[in-house]
């Protein structure tokens, strides 16, 4: 009874256990379809990494499936943005990553070295010329020396003009440079080449090119100061073009003259009448100085016509410099004790005087190309003409009679 009791319970109860392995069967297939559509949705999205590793429990997967996506899909997985090759057409080999591009401070700075390499190398080369007696003292690099130091120019722009001086000081000489003049429209703009002293009681012996309108002639104005006055101008309109190439302008400055000259030609001279109570500067030594500069407030048409920036940069030219000279250093000039051949001779340029065809040249000039005298402006020295004026005429009258 007992063991039939127990055939009959197992029998009995075979259905439930047939109906318990079934379910459970059916749950383990549904959990592995479950797990394989969830391992192939991972693979087929584009997820950060973050993301990868927290639904895959493998880190061997995250490796596995980062290179895959970089090979497939070209992108990066740190911006998700297209991955484009740096190239460098001197290499055959890229670098493994982009290369970053040059911020721009670097850039500038990399440009500044440049020029300031270019600028040393320029004035390594410079072994004479102009170089040897000139050293450019303004500007910030507007005037430079070129063809190894023989010529030098000097430019305007709407920023700064430029200039250079002698390096010596002079107490009389005979100064000869060539120079050429800005072309085309030249108006509002001054080039000057002079000689001066220091100090609010100096002397001056002006060349000043007054710029003017394509066209127009330029304006050579001359002035003379003397323990800090002026009131000396002449002016001339010249005879030539002197902007198409260079023209020689001299100023001879000596104890008995000053004499300007264009081309050799005198246009201008100052006789030494101190025994009349007339002022002459003998006693201060000069530079040679010269500059480019904007005066449009006056310089062109009494101001009229202004500069046109448009046109800059305006450029002016120097070369062939000479001077028979004087040079003052330290407290003496070179001239004293001399040799007597020099002082003595008729022919040497500290006795040098015009001639009578010198003189006529002179007179031709100023009949004909001269455009200003301070000695006919009656109506601006209302207290009477300056003393050299009208000892001029008187010797002149006396020289008629």
């Amino acid at each position: 009874m007992h063991m039939h009791r127990s055939s009959s319970s197992s029998s009995s109860c075979l259905p439930s256990l047939c109906s318990l392995h079934t379910f459970i069967g059916l749950a383990v297939i549904l959990c592995v379809y479950f797990t394989l559509q969830t391992s192939i949705s991972l693979q087929d999205k584009s997820l950060p990494s973050e993301q990868i590793k927290t639904v895959l429990p493998s880190s061997s997967s995250v490796e596995f499936l980062q290179p895959q996506r970089l090979q497939s899909k070209n992108i990066r997985l740190v911006d998700q943005q297209p991955f484009r090759p740096y190239e460098i057409p001197s290499t055959d080999q890229p670098p493994p990553y982009p290369k970053p591009e040059t911020p721009t401070p670097k850039t500038t700075t990399t440009t500044k070295t440049t020029t300031t390499t270019t600028t040393t190398t320029t004035e390594t080369e410079v072994l004479g010329g102009l170089a040897e007696d000139f050293v450019i003292t303004w500007g910030d690099h507007r005037g430079k020396f070129h063809e190894n130091g023989s010529l030098l120019t000097l430019s305007l722009d709407k920023h700064s003009g430029s200039g250079f001086e002698s390096k010596n000081k002079y107490l009389f000489a005979r100064i000869d440079m060539k120079i050429k003049l800005i072309p085309n429209n030249s108006a509002g703009t001054v080039t000057t080449f002079y000689m001066s002293s220091n100090g609010t009681t100096h002397d001056e012996i002006d060349f000043e090119f007054l710029g003017n309108t394509t066209g127009q002639p330029y304006t050579l104005h001359t002035n003379i100061y003397c323990q800090g006055k002026g009131n000396r101008e002449q002016q001339f309109y010249l005879w030539f073009d002197p902007t198409t190439d260079f023209h020689s302008y001299s100023i001879l400055w000596t104890p008995s003259r000053i004499v300007f000259f264009v081309d050799d030609t005198p246009i201008r001279e100052f006789k030494n009448m101190e025994s009349f109570g007339v002022p002459f500067p003998n006693k201060q030594p000069m530079r040679i100085i010269s500059s480019l500069w904007n005066a449009d407030d006056w310089a062109t048409q009494g101001g009229k016509v202004h500069t046109d920036w448009s046109k800059a940069p305006f450029v002016a030219s120097f070369r062939d410099f000479s001077a028979s000279s004087c040079v003052w250093a330290f407290g003496s000039s070179s001239c004293d004790g001399s040799d007597p051949e020099l002082m003595g001779s008729e022919n040497g340029w500290l006795r040098e005087e015009l001639d009578s065809k010198s003189l006529e040249k002179m007179k031709w000039v100023q009949k004909n190309h001269m455009t200003y005298n301070y000695c006919n402006d009656k109506l601006r020295f209302h207290e009477g003409l300056p003393k050299e004026c009208t000892i001029r005429r008187s010797k002149r009258g006396r020289q008629r009679q």
